[in-house]
């Protein structure tokens, strides 16, 4: 059996975003066990010129939810949150999760050859078809954010290895 879009996308996202909810647990109980605010996580940088930690974590939760959106066709409802805790933060994630694991197969199956026109800020649009936008453009900014939120609780001192950031391989 081939690879699916939707397993390549919906599935994968799903699956990183609960691995997400894991290190934002630990962070908490982190910030308990050391006695100061969870809050203190939100400002976190890796360097003066990146968003902040609470700022990696909405960025993931969006690129994983346009993603879905753009290869399927469908309206994306915004997020009313304000991102101000850990716990709004979580709330956020765990809605991405509902959204996009709510998405059908059926509903990305001809995904791949779709053409995908994306807005930059400053230039042309990019375009893709559905294949190389999930693989040139969306995983690649989702992960690049799971992967900085996932450092900058490391650099915390964050109780997190390798085996929180892939999860549990023998099952989705």
């Amino acid at each position: 059996m081939s690879m699916t879009m939707h397993a390549a996308s919906a599935a994968l996202y799903g699956r990183m975003l609960r691995n997400l909810l894991t290190w934002l647990d630990k962070a908490e109980a982190h910030a308990v066990a050391k006695g100061f605010p969870s809050a203190n996580y939100l400002v976190m940088r890796l360097a003066p010129d990146m968003l902040p930690f609470s700022q990696q974590v909405v960025v993931a939760c969006e690129i994983a939810r346009m993603g879905v959106a753009r290869l399927g066709g469908l309206d994306l409802p915004p997020w009313t949150g304000k991102d101000d805790s850990l716990q709004v933060l979580r709330e956020r994630v765990q809605d991405a999760i509902s959204w996009i694991t709510g998405v059908a197969p059926l509903q990305l199956a001809d995904s791949a050859g779709m053409e995908i026109v994306l807005p930059q800020r400053k230039g042309d649009p990019l375009h893709f078809n559905g294949e190389s936008f999930l693989q040139r453009w969306a995983l690649p900014n989702f992960f690049f954010h799971a992967t900085t939120t996932y450092a900058l609780l490391r650099h915390a001192g964050v109780d997190l290895g390798k085996a929180d950031f892939l999860g549990s391989i023998d099952k989705d």
